[in-house]
């Protein structure tokens, strides 16, 4: 079974501040024994919201709000990893994937890169990857999307694959086969789904291959005293059906 492990944003992440190198080497650590186990399919941290877009769509119109801002309906469905020279670029893809949707929200997020963690200094024009979030909603908490919609997203994602710019996507399975995982001091508080949203805005996901949903809550234990031991999970199924779009 395949999860996407998701935490959610910290103080200190929000105000810009470079996480410790302890934690860089810890992190580091604990993805490379799950990447040489074979099990790690994904992953990235977020930057803070400054770095972030938040376009919503509603009755055909586009409205677009760069951060910093605060989260709001942050229930993510699906994620699409793009590589662009420019945020204007990814924004232009966003808002066709949007218009196809219809009403909802999108965000995109700066993907953290060795650079902006202190590992390593920046390259010359470095291209952006960027993190494109579609906002869960009725229809993909419940039977999907239509099969016009599926039809066209797929259209466009060929489009974007042959440009260049899109890297990797997936979906999510309804947030009801999912759990929320509140940490405090190591002490863990367990939500069942599915959840109507979540407010936190994404820190960082994993996206890794594990037995079952018990082994994923094992796993975020660890993952969790590594970041502190103070903050809040989700861990989602990805949906590996043939139709996931």
């Amino acid at each position: 079974m395949r999860f996407m492990i998701m935490h959610k944003n910290d103080p200190q992440t929000e105000a810009g501040q470079p996480p410790p190198m302890e934690l860089v080497t810890k992190m580091g650590a604990f993805i490379g024994e799950h990447a040489k186990a074979g099990r790690l399919i994904d992953g990235a941290g977020l930057g803070a919201s400054k770095t972030r877009t938040r376009l919503v769509f509603r009755d055909g119109h586009c409205t677009v709000k760069h951060g910093p801002y605060r989260g709001e309906h942050e229930l993510p469905a699906a994620t699409l990893l793009l590589k662009v020279k420019t945020r204007e670029e990814a924004i232009g893809w966003a808002e066709r994937y949007g218009k196809i949707l219809g009403d909802g929200e999108i965000e995109l997020g700066k993907v953290n890169e060795p650079w902006d963690i202190g590992l390593m200094p920046p390259p010359a024009d470095p291209p952006l990857q960027i993190l494109l979030i579609e906002k869960a909603d009725a229809a993909t908490e419940g039977g999907g999307r239509s099969a016009a919609q599926k039809a066209a997203l797929t259209r466009l994602k060929t489009e974007m694959t042959k440009a260049g710019v899109l890297q990797r996507s997936l979906r999510l399975e309804s947030s009801a086969k999912a759990k929320r995982l509140v940490f405090t001091n190591n002490d863990l508080q367990m939500i069942d789904g599915p959840f109507a949203e979540s407010k936190e805005l994404i820190g960082g996901f994993a996206v890794l291959e594990l037995s079952g949903m018990d082994e994923a809550i094992e796993l975020c234990r660890n993952y969790a005293a590594i970041l502190g031991g103070t903050l809040e999970i989700d861990a989602r199924l990805v949906d590996q059906s043939d139709d996931a779009n």
